[in-house]
């Protein structure tokens, strides 16, 4: 019990650091338990792990940022309309809400529908390490697209609902691929529609929200309500140990794009996924 408690805490500090850079969550942690594996726990548990574990993360964007998705609001000014039950929800934050949700359904209705066929497809080594490659040279090529241009969309208002629905299709290759990164995949599409690459980060990170919530929802009807004590308590440390790791990465993230590009983690992803090839092509 207490090594598999250690062993959630270590991937709890894996989820908190490689959900918001963009180099796959899902990813890492599936590399990790080809050396890390709990060992009081049945593979199912395990696949819901790893899924469920960024509830964490993603109660550290809330926090982080919830004045800005708070869609309740006092200020008449501010709501939909100044009288009835509109005038208790913020025009502005609800309009965001609209495009996020509007940027879940590609994934949503793909996950639903394909989930257990992708995890028996593509949740390996291999396929990990090609889309590490293989989204590490994207991001090096938009970069480098995106060099000579000035500014971007650089607030939540300038992205349309259209804007919303191609990062939205690009959040579903993170659904269909693990080492594709569900936040470098959105953010690689926010920055070729014109976002700035605060705005990409940030619309990724409310994205997060309804996405891994119902996909953890998903994970965990699934699996069922019959934990066992061990399984719960391996559960809430990765759990909180991922949302500690988060608040400091979040911040970190924002304050590194104001100066520099996305590049070194494309860098970073090919490395590890030609690494990851070799491995296990010679073991």
């Amino acid at each position: 019990m207490f090594l598999d408690i250690v062993k959630s805490i270590i991937f709890g500090i894996i989820e908190g650091i490689t959900e918001w850079l963009p180099i796959s969550s899902t990813g890492h942690l599936i590399l990790a338990e080809q050396f890390i594996k709990f060992e009081n726990v049945s593979p199912e548990f395990w696949s819901m792990f790893q899924v469920v574990i960024q509830l964490g993360a993603i109660f550290a964007v809330i926090l982080i940022y919830f004045k800005k998705i708070w869609p309740f609001t006092k200020n008449k000014e501010k709501a939909i309309k100044p009288k009835g039950i509109l005038s208790f929800f913020d025009k502005n934050i609800m309009n965001l809400w609209g495009k996020i949700l509007v940027a879940c359904i590609p994934a949503a209705i793909i996950g639903i529908l394909f989930d257990e066929i992708f995890e028996e497809l593509f949740y390996n080594p291999t396929c990990i390490a090609i889309a590490l490659i293989v989204f590490g040279v994207a991001f090096i090529v938009v970069e480098n697209w995106n060099k000579n241009k000035r500014g971007g969309k650089d607030k939540n208002s300038e992205i349309t609902y259209k804007d919303a629905l191609i990062i939205g299709i690009f959040q579903l290759l993170a659904a269909i691929f693990p080492g594709t990164s569900r936040s470098g995949a959105t953010i690689i599409g926010g920055l070729l529609i014109g976002l700035s690459r605060a705005n990409a980060a940030e619309f990724t990170f409310y994205l997060a929200i309804p996405t891994m919530l119902g996909a953890s929802l998903l994970k965990v009807l699934k699996f069922g309500l019959a934990f066992t004590t061990a399984e719960i308590v391996i559960l809430v440390i990765g759990m909180l140990v991922s949302f500690i790791i988060s608040m400091f990465v979040i911040k970190f993230l924002m304050n590194y794009i104001k100066k520099h590009d996305f590049k070194v983690f494309g860098y970073y992803r090919i490395i590890l996924g030609i690494i990851v090839l070799l491995y296990f092509c010679l073991v």
